[in-house]
């Protein structure tokens, strides 16, 4: 139907219908939003339709996600030549009007105010009316019709385009490819719709929370010029974060703003590209604002603040006696590079910020703009453990002298913007190889005078922080970060310093734009590669002198690329002998044990494989399956969520199956299936939820673990993961999906409330 034919039928579309204040319906039957409507959402849509993947760009977590509609245009566009204009909702507009101005279209009615519009002109309601005239059909595989790898393959109907849609793809309403809502919910989607979608933002700033908002923004705004900069080093590293005062059942997000306006009036948002982009305004004021979208585990990211928070703050930037001279500089060239920004805050202080929350730190480039992140992503292992050079060590070796004295070389791919061409490796691999010299040459100097290469120059959490241990699992295009050691043996091991953790927030969380264009992709990416290879030579350097080229050489199997091999040619002028006493013939192995001892006190045990409430074979069983390697494991896809259900009490134990793929090397960018080896793959047990991104359900009884563990090792086909799926699968056409989805989330929030969000489902598979 042309959008003459609806304007005749229920007149023009008004895209400030729903700015309008809007009186909730009344009435015996009427349907409240956040009562009744909101609930269902985030059950069923909300967990497709989140973050910046979610499809059409239509975001379900809000009423203002509702309201603003849907575009075709997406926001990760490998190919793009120019920056894409920023539609980040709550920032980017400020009315639906603005957003039909970026070419979004409504999804809710926008035309008179009848039940019969309501319905007949909301693209919602059709989506939801087609599900349930053509429901998936009664079989375990969806039909090919049905599109999941790419983004590209999304369909984005308007209200001109939907009987055109509708006939093409008749099974293709919501929730897409998977089982259709209850009628109880369907109803009350459908009357709610009908009365006129009203709504509302929920908001739960109680007055005893808005004290904490208030003492924390006086913090964050004390006027002193040493304080302005502190606070704009504190905003640059935590705007991402989910901050909560209360360590309680159901805590209460807010993010830290740059606005216009002081502490007790209305914030007026500074919205910018970047958080370190230039604000137009004399003074930033930095504020906490309620988070107005439904969590989602792909981007939630909890930061407790506290009175000891505060202190330790306070330890860490203004008990130090040095002198900030001048404002830093908003020009992209110097605030794109933090060792320019903020030199004149000693490095200690900033190491031991992001230091202390390292988890969080190194998760902002996991969560963070990269949320469907294959680009930045498939530049590291699929399980990797990361440690941490000690502050006493950092300040022996990068000094802050030493960093001034090479702040040239530490320039990121941000300083040429968003929309910047494709430079050459030769210029990344030039800057890296001259701080790479600068940095063993300093590590030589200290060798001169006496300085050791052994375990004490590692963090040791200070004897109770447990962030100086992580372990990170690359899914494909998503990540997962978690404290501790786990996993038998890692693919790889970085030691991370301050100047490389640094640049790791500068390139993928401050300084990455996901709008931005191919060239700055592609530069984020080869950077990312060096900063990789920075913490693994780290790591090897804990080796005997006479093994370290033997670790190099496996973890880069195959690769030729002669710019790097000048980077590892810089290591050949390092003097450093390992101190560290190897007993055996093993020394990596050994090494990958010595960590463990060492890091012991602070080590993480949250999501061992032996954590929960089995007992006996049961226990032994998810054990062993934590031993699963090669073919087998080659065969389970990226993330599992297994329930072990004890069907005589009702109790379930949840965990993690990740598939980690090995390859022969992770450093080119493309044809990553040419260089994998599945018979060294291996299968990891995490209690838990500890990914976002699930791309298989199971359910298995209780007593028939050590029966479903054995069909696990057994795997050598396709054939037999189709049987194994046939038995065990909650496939997504299954009829309890729903059903499982729900006990699995209230499950989880009763047990982590704080890292508490929804998962998403636009990776499950379709076998």
């Amino acid at each position: 139907m042309l959008a003459s034919q609806w304007d005749r039928l229920y007149g023009k579309s008004d895209p400030a219908h729903f700015d309008k204040a809007t009186t909730q319906t009344t009435g015996s039957n009427a349907v409240n939003y956040l009562k009744d409507v909101k609930p269902i959402l985030d059950q069923r849509c909300v967990v497709c339709h989140s973050c910046y993947d979610s499809p059409c760009q239509l975001k379900l977590g809000s009423y203002a996600g509702i309201t603003r509609g849907a575009t075709k245009a997406p926001v990760y566009d490998g190919e793009r030549l120019l920056a894409a204009d920023l539609t980040r909702l709550f920032q980017d507009a400020s009315s639906n009007q603005e957003w039909r101005e970026k070419d979004f279209f409504p999804v809710l009615n926008e035309r008179v105010n009848t039940p019969e519009a309501n319905i007949n002109a909301s693209i919602l309601a059709h989506m939801l009316l087609l599900k349930q005239q053509h429901p998936l059909p009664q079989q375990n595989l969806l039909p090919d019709s049905f599109k999941f790898t790419s983004l590209d393959d999304q369909q984005c109907p308007d209200l001109n385009e939907l009987a055109a849609y509708e006939k093409s793809n008749p099974l293709w309403g919501m929730p897409y490819a998977l089982p259709a809502i209850s009628p109880d919910q369907h109803k009350t989607l459908m009357l709610w719709l009908s009365q006129g979608a009203t709504g509302e933002e929920s908001g739960r700033t109680s007055p005893e929370l808005q004290t904490h908002i208030d003492k924390w923004e006086a913090f964050f705004n004390r006027s002193s010029l040493k304080s302005q900069v502190v606070n704009r080093y504190m905003y640059e590293h935590l705007f991402l974060a989910s901050l909560y005062f209360n360590e309680n059942s159901n805590p209460v997000y807010y993010e830290l703003v740059r606005s216009s306006t002081p502490p007790g009036q209305p914030i007026k948002r500074i919205n910018t590209r970047r958080p370190y982009d230039d604000p137009g305004v004399e003074h930033v004021y930095y504020r906490l604002q309620e988070q107005r979208e439904t969590p989602a585990l792909k981007t939630h990211m909890p930061y407790l603040l506290d009175d000891s928070r505060m202190a330790r703050w306070h330890t860490l930037f203004y008990t130090e006696d040095y002198t900030i001279t001048e404002k830093p500089s908003y020009d992209i060239g110097k605030a794109s590079n933090p060792f320019i920004t903020f030199k004149e805050i000693p490095s200690s202080a900033r190491y031991r910020f992001m230091l202390e929350e390292a988890q969080f730190t190194i998760m902002g480039f996991i969560k963070g703009p990269v949320c469907r992140g294959n680009l930045a992503l498939n530049v590291i292992n699929d399980h990797f453990w990361v440690t941490f050079l000690s502050p006493a060590a950092e300040s022996a070796i990068f000094s802050d002298q030493f960093l001034l004295d090479n702040v040239n070389q530490l320039e990121l791919p941000a300083e040429a913007s968003s929309s910047s061409g494709i430079l050459n490796l030769i210029s990344y691999a030039a800057d890296e190889r001259k701080f790479f010299d600068a940095m063993v040459e300093q590590i030589n100097q200290k060798l001169d005078g006496g300085f050791k290469i052994d375990l004490d120059l590692l963090w040791d959490g200070d004897g109770s922080n447990d962030n100086a241990a992580l372990t990170i699992y690359r899914h494909s295009d998503s990540a997962t970060v978690i404290k501790g050691l786990h996993g038998d043996k890692p693919q790889s091991a970085w030691v991370i310093s301050y100047p490389l953790l640094e640049r790791i927030h500068y390139l993928l969380v401050a300084g990455f734009d996901v709008y931005g264009n191919v060239g700055h992709n592609l530069n984020t990416r080869i950077y990312m590669d060096f900063l990789r290879m920075e913490g693994e030579f780290n790591f090897i350097t804990l080796l005997p002198v006479g093994y370290r080229t033997e670790v190099r050489n496996h973890w880069y199997r195959g690769s030729v690329n002669t710019v790097k091999e000048k980077i590892f040619d810089a290591a050949k002028v390092y003097k450093g002998k390992s101190s560290v006493n190897y007993q055996t013939q093993q020394p990596l192995d050994e090494l990958y044990l010595k960590l463990r001892d060492k890091l012991a006190p602070v080590l993480n045990r949250t999501h061992d494989a032996g954590q929960g409430q089995l007992t006996g074979e049961a226990r032994e069983a998810i054990l062993d399956l934590d031993q699963v390697a090669g073919i087998a494991a080659s065969l389970m896809p990226q993330v599992t969520i297994l329930e072990v259900a004890d069907e005589k009490n009702g109790a379930s134990n949840y965990y993690t199956l990740l598939s980690d793929s090995a390859f022969t090397n992770i450093s080119y960018l493309f044809d990553e299936e040419d260089r994998r080896l599945p018979q060294e793959d291996t299968l990891t047990v995490g209690y838990g939820i500890i990914a976002a991104y699930p791309n298989l359900f199971l359910r298995v009884p209780q007593a028939q673990m050590r029966n479903f563990v054995d069909r696990v090792n057994s795997l050598r086909s396709a054939k037999d993961y189709t049987a194994l799926l046939d038995e065990f699968a909650i496939r997504r056409t299954s009829e309890q999906f729903w059903e499982f989805s729900d006990r699995l989330h209230k499950h989880n929030f009763l047990e982590w409330p704080v890292e508490f969000a929804l998962m998403d489902y636009n990776r499950l598979d379709n076998k």
